[in-house]
């Protein structure tokens, strides 16, 4: 079922003025970016052994993202968890009678499924089921 931490999410206002810090100073190299349309955002990856980490950057005002940078600022968004069985996962939390966001897996970055547990089920933690 949960494999490990797939990534880490943190909106940010931008991608140009973000990146610098984690290629440069972290030393990382060189994201890999994309832009997922579904959930208007432009992500820029950042591969470790262990993860990823993903920076966030809204491409529309109605973006969940932006929603978030409006209320929140940058920061931590979402935590990641690998799945091998991400309706499993969804219909387990379900019947848990937890609330998800997604009831149905949707595309997420680099061709996943994702579907989301909404933050008021998980303490506060928008928690993300990723399927790669």
């Amino acid at each position: 079922m949960i494999t490990g931490i797939d990534h880490i999410g943190i909106a940010v206002e931008s991608l140009e003025t973000r990146i610098p810090f984690y290629r440069d100073v972290l030393g990382m190299g060189e994201p890999e970016i994309e832009e997922v349309a579904e959930q208007k955002v432009r992500v820029a990856v950042f591969y470790t052994p262990h993860g990823r980490i993903e920076l966030l950057e809204p491409t529309s005002p109605e973006s969940p993202v932006a929603a978030f940078l409006e209320k929140k600022g940058e920061g931590i968004h979402h935590l990641a968890l690998g799945s091998d069985a991400i309706e499993a996962q969804i219909a387990g939390v379900q019947e848990a009678g937890l609330r998800m966001i997604d009831a149905t897996p949707r595309d997420g970055a680099g061709s996943a499924k994702i579907a989301f547990v909404h933050p008021k089920s998980t303490g506060s933690v928008l928690l993300e089921f990723c399927r790669r």
